[in-house]
């Protein structure tokens, strides 16, 4: 049986509005074609190895764990930074795609930093106020349309070399401006959406099991029909 060698990072503070149950999708689909998921949780002082992992997940938080998060998780941006680099996937949601970028400013101004493996950054603009709803987006890149539910208070926006996950036909998606929604860039897929992001996305978690399959089973991931 294939194995993917899964890494969910801070998976035991990350998981606000049932994000871990994002894993539990991927692993079911995994199943129906044969795939063994070999999950470990990385996080605080553990270091991450970017030669093991095929996939890395990481769900949403609070700002207090975020800020704890913040601090630990420079000592895996190098590392962290090779698997993005590499094409290797990733999926973050909320917090956790907060962190991937350069940096976060939470409701009273202070700063809490990511890893800059991808070019966004997000304010806290929303004074007394949060994005939530049921939100619709529509992936160009791929001509999919994927739908799920928001609540955020952060204003993400992103730089160059990144797309969005996806342009909003409905909802707020990352800064209730620009009509972006979470973040595309090689193998790392990024979003708002909770409750969470693929119960409703089937094609999409089908594709982050191809991207996770590609570099040690590329064989297998061409069985799947994207």
């Amino acid at each position: 049986m294939i194995t993917l060698n899964v890494c969910h990072l801070y998976g035991n503070l990350l998981n606000t509005y049932g994000d871990n149950g994002n894993l539990l999708i991927l692993e079911y689909y995994g199943k129906k074609m044969g795939i063994q998921f070999k999950t470990d949780i990385i996080s605080l002082d553990d270091a991450f190895d970017a030669d093991k992992y095929d996939l890395v997940f990481v769900g949403g938080g609070q700002d207090y764990e975020q800020m704890i998060i913040s601090k630990d998780i420079q000592q895996k941006k190098v590392a962290l930074t090779q698997h993005i680099e590499a094409g290797k996937a990733v999926l973050a949601i909320c917090g956790g795609y907060q962190l991937l970028g350069h940096y976060y400013l939470d409701a009273t101004g202070e700063r809490i930093e990511g890893i800059g493996a991808l070019n966004h950054y997000t304010l806290n603009q929303q004074e007394d106020n949060r994005y939530i709803g049921n939100t619709i987006i529509k992936n160009e890149t791929f001509n999919e349309t994927y739908q799920g539910f928001e609540n955020h208070g952060g204003c993400t926006f992103l730089g160059d070399g990144v797309l969005p996950l996806g342009k909003v036909v409905q909802g707020f998606g990352n800064n209730g401006q620009d009509q972006t929604e979470g973040a595309l860039y090689k193998g790392t897929y990024c979003s708002y959406f909770h409750g969470p992001l693929l119960a409703k996305n089937e094609q999409l978690a089908y594709r982050i099991l191809a991207t996770a399959l590609q570099a040690r089973y590329p064989e297998k991931a061409a069985e799947i029909k994207l």
